[in-house]
């Protein structure tokens, strides 16, 4: 029994998991594939369930590992009870996908098997699968299979994911942490398939659905540079649903583990980037057209591609169904009839009794249709113990006895209800049959019916049921606004399946529109469902992942975080922690040094409430600026007034206020004002419309400095804050574009200021003073912490080759915090920062300045 403490699931997360009390001790295992030499590092207790690889493997192509929560085979028992037969479920996307993927791709697949295998046959399974189809079966715990898929899967993320709130008084829908345990565990056990037969350095893996959110948490941990896509074939709720999911952000962090995330539609992805701005601070970007996440220096891709068919697979099953003369009883059963046909799966999102009372309400409101027209509903079994199944059953069966009571007569029934397995011939037949296919769902991932539809009616060169090949092709979708491909089928009569008057409406244009208009439609569907197949769908999104995971492969990669805060930060190679034995040696050797700082984050903490400097900051200060070969500066963004005040003690300290725009060398010297423009007017045009958005955005604020107006919205709600930010950003530009000024977005701050300002300026006026006076610098010592400190580190980047600095200078950019930067060196936090001036302060000379330097005009702490 696993324990339903948080610590353990802690553990779960780190790879300390229970022994499962029905597994074999000892199991003969399969070997692990490996082409790259040396030792991979383990987590706590997987070497007891992996094996090190005797004969690696000499394969040197990619090859693709594809995970899902079940292998695209069918199993049955053999006749003889002895052992298992297995073949290939041909009607799987897992297994259809492969024709986009290249000829010498080889791909392998991970997951479970739809049958119960006895633990005694499971190695001989294994190894049989791996041989003949390169699948690798993964085994659940009956216990753990039941909580896993029927339990959190299907009672707690399938609901949420449709948008459906555990508002019940049924306690077995509330949140329980036992079920997510199992989530964990069972992605832990896919995980250790996986493990056995990658090429870590070489393979491609593909991850499908919510059963597997976590999976690639699992993987990263192990393998921080692996190439890894993600792609949910469900609904991706709105951050108010997914929000109320207590393990919200341990799912969203698992997912961000991956390279590319894909999504069937733009809503879903939208919902998806929203839940990553609320609750992770995350804002994505899109560049030459693809949306991307920035997480700790990796970019995670945003793919947004609808599944498709496969072709070639409906037109095989059309012959299939042509032979068996399906589609021919199916026409003698309803001759002279009027078809409309739903075909669904059985849960509640589907529908299906709304399109009942639609139909009913059609034939009420049209009485012509009454005798002529059919809805045949098919109802696939359900796929597992979903919620309310049985409820929603009894309740479609009601209501087709009530209507075929009401409606029918000898030979008539108005709802045909088909409520059991049908074979795919036979579905193929009742599609090429129907004038309309009719998809009420409230809430579906993609749902393929309407595309498999439309194949079925444009019908295949040859058959009997489609022997005048010439003749014009139709068909009528109506189709709920809800589900995946609604976006894709322009042509269709779209609905809000609640409505059903609206519905019923849209069933009774859809059967008696013009023949040409039905024609048009069916041809402008089909010209795009035969070019988007599921082949389109897969070499779209490996072309992707190709492309999201060369950028990691130039980085420097280390992971870092514990169960899932787990994440793998990517940086420049280049980029690495500042040294502060080399720097303070540096520091000891030179002879005259300029020590830039930011304030705000670098020595002083973002969210320190009392933003004055402390003692030690001043101490330390007063010190360095002491020293007669130190030139010392904070540039700020701040004003000058405040700035001035702070640092009143330190008397030698040079201060940049306002990004630039006043500079002042010493507190014995006056003010300079750097910027060209001394007109603000501006302002007068800036400040109304930052007003306007502050009215509007309940938690923002405008800040007026002297030569700068900002706009921070760190208090409003994240997601409208930048919804905000983005329009304000777009107007502001409009209506200053003939000023001097530039408006730019930051963490949380719209600033307008003059064009000619920046912290870079002021490093570089700064080497250059230092150079006319004879001084040039040989160390440079630069600290910052956000995007407007990155100009000074691009200045500071190609000061040497313009021979501002000293040929043989020592140049420490640096950046607080573990991100991507044009610096070369980072510090962890301002913690970090103060012991780095300390210990140059250490090594400070306070000795006053010889007799010729106070002689020959204004010293170098004077600047």
């Amino acid at each position: 029994m696993m324990s339903r403490s948080y610590t353990n699931l802690l553990d779960l997360a780190s790879g300390n998991f229970p022994d499962m009390g029905n597994q074999p001790k000892e199991r003969r295992r399969m070997p692990r594939v490996m082409t790259v030499p040396g030792i991979i590092s383990e987590l706590d207790d997987d070497q007891a369930v992996s094996v090190s690889s005797d004969n690696p493997s000499t394969i040197s192509t990619d090859r693709m590992i594809i995970v899902a929560n079940q292998l695209p085979l069918k199993a049955k028992r053999r006749e003889d009870n002895k052992g298992w037969s297995f073949s290939w479920n041909e009607d799987s996307l897992l297994l259809q996908l492969k024709d986009g993927l290249p000829d010498e791709m080889e791909v392998l697949y991970v997951g479970s098997l739809r049958v119960d295998i006895d633990p005694a046959e499971q190695d001989d399974v294994s190894q049989y699968l791996l041989d003949k189809f390169k699948c690798v079966p993964t085994f659940l715990p009956p216990d753990v299979l039941e909580k896993f898929y029927d339990g959190f899967c299907k009672r707690q993320l399938w609901p949420l994911f449709h948008y459906m709130l555990p508002f019940t008084t049924n306690k077995s829908h509330r949140f329980d942490r036992s079920l997510w345990e199992a989530y964990v565990l069972a992605n832990k056990l896919f995980f250790q398939k996986v493990v056995e037969i990658i090429n870590p350095e070489d393979d491609y893996i593909w991850v499908h659905d919510y059963h597997l959110m976590v999976l690639p948490t699992f993987i990263r941990r192990r393998f921080n540079r692996v190439k890894m896509g993600f792609f949910l074939h469900s609904p991706f709720p709105s951050s108010e649903i997914y929000r109320t999911l207590p393990v919200r952000e341990e799912i969203l962090k698992a997912l961000l583990n991956s390279d590319i995330i894909g999504f069937h539609t733009f809503d879903y992805a939208r919902h998806f980037l929203s839940c990553c701005s609320r609750m992770l601070g995350l804002e994505y970007q899109s560049k030459r057209g693809y949306l991307g996440l920035e997480y700790y220096g990796r970019t995670i891709s945003i793919k947004i591609m609808p599944v498709g068919i496969h072709m070639g697979r409906i037109e095989s099953v059309m012959r299939m169904a042509d032979e068996e003369s399906k589609a021919r009883e199916i026409k003698q059963q309803f001759e002279g009839k009027t078809i409309l046909l739903g075909v669904d799966d059985m849960d509640i999102f589907k529908g299906i009794n709304l399109k009942i009372l639609a139909m009913e309400q059609m034939l009420r409101q049209h009485p012509k249709w009454q005798g002529r027209a059919v809805l045949i509903q098919i109802v696939n079994p359900a796929r597992g113990k979903g919620i309310h199944v049985e409820e929603i059953h009894a309740e479609i069966q009601e209501s087709c006895g009530r209507i075929n009571r009401v409606f029918g007569r000898p030979g008539y029934e108005p709802i045909v209800f088909i409520d059991r397995s049908v074979s795919i011939a036979e579905k193929v037949a009742y599609y090429s049959m129907a004038e309309c296919v009719i998809v009420t769902a409230v809430r579906d991932g993609m749902n393929l019916t309407p595309y498999e539809y439309i194949a079925c009616r444009q019908g295949i060169s040859g058959s009997e049921s489609c022997s005048n090949v010439s003749s014009p092709k139709k068909s009528m979708l109506v189709i709920s606004e809800f589900i995946g491909c609604s976006p894709s089928l322009s042509g269709a009569i779209r609905v809000n399946p609640w409505n059903v008057e609206a519905t019923a409406e849209a069933m009774n244009e859809a059967i008696s529109m013009s023949e040409g208009e039905k024609q048009l439609r069916h041809e402008k569907h089909y010209r795009y469902v035969s070019t988007h197949d599921v082949a389109y769908w897969s070499r779209s999104f490996l072309q992707d992942m190709e492309r999201a995971c060369t950028d990691l492969l130039r980085k420097r990669c280390w992971g870092i975080g514990l169960s899932f805060g787990f994440r793998v930060v990517a940086l420049d190679p280049n980029f690495k922690k500042l040294s502060i034995d080399t720097m303070v040696t540096a520091y000891m050797r030179a002879r005259s040094r300029a020590i830039l700082l930011d304030y705000d984050g670098t020595v002083m903490p973002q969210n320190s409430i009392n933003k004055s400097p402390s003692k030690e900051v001043i101490s330390l200060l007063k010190t360095l600026c002491a020293d007669p070969k130190n030139v010392v500066f904070i540039v700020s963004g701040r004003g000058r007034g405040s700035l001035s005040d702070w640092f009143t003690p330190c008397r030698k300290l040079g201060i940049a206020a306002e990004h630039g725009y006043f500079m002042r060398w010493s507190q014995s010297e006056d003010w300079e004002i750097c910027g060209k423009s001394t007109e603000f007017g501006w302002m007068q045009i800036a400040e109304p419309v930052m007003k306007l958005y502050t009215e509007a955005t309940d938690g923002s604020g405008i800040e007026k400095k002297e030569s700068a107006l900002v706009w921070q919205y760190r208090d409003a709600d994240l997601g409208f804050g930048s919804a905000q930010a983005k329009e304000m950003l777009d107007h502001l530009e409009s209506v200053l574009a003939n000023e001097p000024v530039s408006a730019k977005s930051g963490q949380f701050i719209v600033e307008v200021k003059p064009q000619d300002v920046s912290k870079g300026l002021v490093a570089e006026k700064i080497f250059s003073s230092m150079v006319e006076k004879g001084n040039q610098a040989d160390f440079v010592l630069c600290v910052g912490d956000d995007r407007s400190d990155e100009d000074m580190f691009e200045v500071i980047s190609s000061a040497v080759s313009r021979n501002i600095l000293s040929s043989n200078a020592s140049v420490f950019a640096c950046t607080v915090g573990q991100k991507p930067s044009k610096a070369k060196y980072y510090l962890d936090d301002t913690f970090e920062v103060i012991n780095m001036l300390q210990s140059l302060a250490e090594e400070s000379d306070s000795s006053p300045p010889c007799i010729e330097e106070e002689t020959g005009g204004s010293s170098l702490r004077q600047m």
